[in-house]
């Protein structure tokens, strides 16, 4: 390219700091996303359970019990979890709101692609993913276009 030559235009015609803030946004989403996982299903645990061991989390999870301890530790550190050596796991006051939060974003999701056709099994899976990296506005749109359906 010479220096005369006209800056490159994104496929999309869209200027880069946009783009660039998206991609931020998901980047952001993909680091927060094993954790909301891991504070929703030690909050199910111990609901169904009542208590959340290591060994149960790497089941559900497929990982190894150092995976979890490893996790653990992490999310001990970010003030979501208590725990000690070789007992169950608890959720901090913040942990249970995130777990919360995390159902909650869930349970729309699942209600939307259930509410376009798709089977239970599929809309699960998919919710598990999709739950993480969709705005609080699409959030809304789906929960309404559920409740029309």
């Amino acid at each position: 390219m010479k220096p005369s030559d006209p800056a490159p235009q994104t496929p999309d015609d869209r200027p880069a700091d946009p783009r660039a803030e998206a991609f931020q946004g998901v980047r952001a989403a993909r680091r927060s996303e094993l954790a909301e996982d891991y504070v929703e299903l030690i909050a199910e645990l111990i609901h169904t359970q009542g208590e959340a061991r290591p060994v149960d989390i790497a089941a559900k999870m497929g990982v190894t019990a150092p995976t979890v301890a490893k996790t653990l530790d992490r999310l001990a550190r970010e003030g979501l979890v208590t725990r000690a050596r070789y007992r169950s796991v608890f959720l901090t006051d913040e942990g249970r709101a995130l777990a919360q939060e995390c159902r909650r974003r869930h349970e729309i999701v699942l209600r939307f692609l259930l509410s376009l056709g798709l089977d239970a099994e599929t809309a699960e899976r998919d919710a598990e993913g999709i739950e993480h990296h969709v705005s609080e506005r699409t959030l809304v749109l789906f929960s309404a276009f559920a409740i029309r359906s």
